[in-house]
């Protein structure tokens, strides 16, 4: 059994994908034992050239529809061995040695169960990745000027961790998933994303349950990866973004099903620490 599968859920940016796989492939100790997987969300005749030219030793998994990042990662978990499992965006470069410090810091902490990396842009700057869960109030101060003003505002600084530093490792609530590593053992207890999210708040879902099953979630800044990352949900038209942007309106339905699913829990906002 590898010591680590990549799983890299793919959707048409090939270029992207590339440059992601050459960073992986090539950026790390050669003596870490890994397989890595790519699910071909909407098959892409480049992406499917691309790895078997370049890439043959890697699975490449394509399939005609979009799955949604969920159903995607799921296909990828399901199709992979190693004892922990990075799961990947396309647009997500490694820095040399990311890979092998978040092995061996999770090996090294077995009450983790998802260990984020410190993102940058590729200017160098911070990209905030981790954070404390949503709640209704959030989502109206994300999508509208409210988010200056008085409670609203409030709300918004708490879900970012804006007095949190970047520089530490934290325990937030959830990661964003474009870069992830989970634990198999862990996973064989909590189960897969869940399939109803087609695409967003399948990452805060499933932090929250390695929460509550007893698996820390970590940000792990002494590991560094570039993202190209693009809010593809926002449009910078507020509220109409909902109208206008069909990338808005999953992310708000899914937001409903979230909210929907703990309904009947008395404090969505509080995690399980331990």
């Amino acid at each position: 059994m590898p010591e680590l599968s990549i799983v890299i859920v793919h959707h048409q940016t090939s270029e992207l994908l590339n440059l992601c796989l050459k960073s992986f492939i090539y950026g790390y100790h050669k003596t870490m034992d890994r397989e890595i997987t790519v699910v071909d969300s909407t098959i892409s005749r480049k992406a499917r050239d691309l790895i078997q030219e370049n890439y043959p030793e890697i699975k490449y998994l394509p399939f005609k529809e979009n799955l949604g990042y969920a159903r995607g990662v799921n296909i990828g978990i399901q199709n992979s061995s190693g004892k922990y499992i990075l799961i990947l965006n396309p647009d997500v470069i490694a820095t040399n040695g990311a890979i092998e410090k978040m092995a061996d810091y999770m090996e090294k902490h077995p009450d983790i169960g998802m260990l984020g990396p410190q993102v940058l842009n590729f200017n160098g700057s911070h990209q905030r990745t981790f954070f404390s869960y949503y709640n209704p109030a959030t989502i109206l101060a994300r999508r509208s000027f409210l988010g200056r003003f008085g409670r609203f505002k409030k709300a918004l600084n708490e879900f970012l961790m804006t007095d949190a530093n970047p520089s530490q490792i934290q325990t937030p609530d959830w990661l964003m998933g474009s870069a992830i590593m989970v634990r198999r053992e862990a996973l064989n207890k909590i189960g897969g994303m869940d399939e109803r999210f087609f695409m967003y708040f399948e990452d805060v879902d499933w932090a929250r349950r390695f929460w509550h099953n007893d698996y820390k979630v970590v940000f792990y800044p002494e590991a560094m990866m570039y993202h190209y990352h693009q809010r593809e949900s926002v449009s910078g038209l507020g509220l109409l973004d909902a109208i206008f942007n069909k990338k808005t309106r999953w992310h708000i339905a899914s937001a409903i099903k979230f909210f929907w699913k703990y309904r009947n829990l008395q404090n969505i906002q509080t995690a399980k620490k331990i």
